[in-house]
């Protein structure tokens, strides 16, 4: 494929732009914009910046038990994907938050039997909405809700959007957030992936599952994910304790959270499945003025935002916020293609190639 045809992917990628969680109303409605998180994880979690504003965003109020819609605005469904739905006590949430799945939706989120793309209109209501139930065990008070997001077709991304929450009623336990699985996280530079063109299978959806897996572009299996960061009970984050949600006072307005420390920058690690032994291709695609092989200083300036640099097939970096990151390790199995470019190429290792195995992500 030319380089030609990977610019026109990428605009393609951005024309198009992506979705966002309208229900439950989430922080920060009006300016809230419905890219996915940096690849990074600069802006994880919920992507605003860790500012939570309740002005223009009233608490969702849900009695203990209550069945309640998930639904969005925009066209770019992407084929579809994973869903959860999770809830953590910390009213300003940090990249150290826990967060407890509700709900799983494996296939068929944020769209059902979809190829690609709604026709385009960013400001469209998605058609097809979700159920998720209030667990009757869940204490009241106030939390913060989240909807994440991994896309089947296209970059290999992660989405979230945040809302706040209130739940009411008498009974409930202290203890069961302890008993739901952890959210998963991933494809934003923690060392754990999912595969493109396929529908994620969590590591621990939890009880409340949905599987809407449907005859789409791509393979219809349910693929789980890859890479050394991931976890056998959710994504790759620390494990910190986490308190009783705030049955007190009303959620605060425009209050800062800390600002936490910044995730390390990185990309997707993906394994080939061993079960097809096509070969792939080793010949980059390497941007405008790339003729690098070497590696950058972490932290040292970068002038191509997005820009990807594979040092010597086994490790990678990318130009983040005008400067260089930390290398990183290509998953087991695989490497990418030496040199910069504006798309990474991963393939299988030590094998002969054909395009078509070829998997690539863009700036």
């Amino acid at each position: 494929m030319s380089l030609k045809t990977y610019v026109i992917s990428g605009l393609a990628t951005v024309a198009s732009a992506h979705m966002k969680m309208n229900n439950p109303v989430p922080f920060n409605k009006g300016v809230l914009d419905n890219a996915p998180l940096n690849a990074d994880g600069s802006d994880f979690p919920c992507k605003v910046g860790y500012k939570y504003s309740y002005d223009d965003s009233p608490s969702n109020v849900y009695a203990q038990g209550s069945k309640q819609q998930l639904s969005f605005t925009g066209s770019a469904v992407h084929g579809g994907g994973s869903c959860q739905v999770s809830v953590t006590t910390d009213l300003k949430p940090t990249k150290n938050s826990v967060w407890k799945v509700i709900k799983s939706i494996e296939g068929g989120c944020p769209a059902k039997g979809q190829a690609g793309n709604l026709p385009a209109n960013a400001a469209a209501d998605d058609p097809y909405k979700y159920d998720f139930t209030i667990p009757s065990k869940l204490s009241s008070g106030n939390y913060t809700i989240a909807w994440t997001w991994f896309n089947k077709m296209g970059n290999r991304e992660m989405y979230m959007n945040c809302a706040p929450m209130s739940v009411t009623g008498s009974a409930g336990s202290s203890g069961f957030l302890d008993t739901l699985p952890d959210m998963f996280v991933a494809n934003i530079g923690n060392e754990c992936g999912t595969m493109g063109s396929t529908d994620l299978k969590f590591p621990n959806p939890g009880n409340d599952l949905d599987n809407f897996q449907g005859s789409t572009t791509g393979s219809a299996m349910l693929v789980a994910p890859t890479g050394t960061g991931c976890q056998t009970g959710g994504g790759s984050r620390p494990q910190p304790n986490y308190g009783s949600p705030d049955a007190g006072n009303p959620l605060p307005s425009n209050d800062n959270a800390v600002q936490p420390s910044k995730p390390g920058p990185g990309g997707v690690f993906l394994d080939m499945p061993s079960s097809d032994p096509t070969p792939v291709p080793t010949t980059s695609t390497v941007g405008s003025g790339s003729n690098s092989t070497g590696s950058h200083e972490a932290g040292t300036p970068c002038s191509t935002e997005g820009l990807w640099n594979c040092i010597g097939g086994t490790s990678f970096q990318r130009c983040a916020s005008g400067l260089w990151s930390t290398t990183q390790p290509v998953a087991p199995g695989t490497q990418c293609a030496p040199g910069e470019s504006a798309a990474i190429q991963i393939t299988r290792a030590n094998s002969k190639r054909s395009p078509r195995r070829a998997q690539r992500f863009f700036a």
